[in-house]
């Protein structure tokens, strides 16, 4: 199962519309998929119309209580695309772990050995503590959503260190598939320019998709739904399966669906 973890520390650049409707696209490319939601606030399962009373087992009761991958899995309305959902009780797990040894191994454990899936993608909190970290260390690769604003460049440096520390301490295969440009607004100038410095910076890694601001992206998780499913013929549902396209022609072609 190839692993990716979709993380920016920095909040409100679009990591959870980003894993909803890649996850969403993939699956409809006929991946068999699972969105892993490692943000206490729950967003991504609210966002795939998993309620919360239905989050019978948890993210949490995966890293805390070490619970089965196969019981903390939830079906979603969308064939193929499977989630293990958070609840509010991931909000307490960066305490409950900060004793345990292995508590940055917690998540590449639980995964270990999953063929029930082709293709994982893990939704990370805004920040760089344990649940993150977890995710990165269980992670072939690394997803990264920036929004085109100015301080969204210096959130990028701090992610840059933190991907070599992970790599130097706990996940030397990390790698990183690539930079996904989001909430684009081609009526802003300082937008092209911030667009313009991150490929002159970062080159190849930023993909050609560009994911526009979309008054549906913003509507369709109040309705359960991802856009794609929400409104397939919006400006963001079409770009995010441009990047889905994308994000298949750079995945290892030996690990590739058949």
């Amino acid at each position: 199962m190839i692993r990716i973890a979709i993380a920016n520390q920095k909040g409100g650049v679009g990591k959870t519309t980003t894993a909803i409707n890649i996850a969403t696209a993939m699956a409809a490319a006929g991946w068999k998929t699972l969105l892993i939601d490692l943000d206490p606030q729950g967003n991504a399962s609210t966002g795939m119309g998993i309620d919360a009373e239905d989050r019978e087992n948890s993210s949490y009761d995966l890293l805390v209580d070490q619970y089965p991958l196969a019981d903390c899995i939830s079906p979603t309305s969308i064939p193929g695309l499977d989630i293990v959902p958070a609840t509010q009780d991931l909000s307490g797990a960066e305490v409950e772990l900060v004793s345990v040894d292995d508590r940055t191994d917690r998540l590449r454990s639980a995964l270990a050995g999953h063929t029930d899936h082709q293709i994982c993608f893990i939704d990370c909190p805004p920040s760089l503590g344990l649940l993150t970290l977890n995710a990165l260390g269980a992670a072939d690769t690394l997803l990264v959503p920036l929004q085109c604003e100015f301080f969204a460049l210096e959130g990028l440096s701090q992610l840059l260190q933190t991907v070599e520390r992970v790599q130097q301490r706990f996940n030397p295969d990390l790698g990183i598939i690539g930079v996904a440009l989001t909430m684009f607004d081609r009526r802003n100038r300082l937008t092209d320019q911030v667009a313009d410095d991150v490929r002159d910076c970062l080159g190849d890694l930023v993909f050609q998709a560009v994911i526009p601001r979309n008054v549906r992206l913003s509507e369709a998780p109040s309705h359960g739904l991802p856009a794609l499913v929400y409104d397939h013929s919006c400006a963001g549902s079409r770009a995010y399966m441009a990047l889905a396209r994308e994000l298949i022609g750079r995945l290892p072609e030996e690990r590739k669906a058949a």
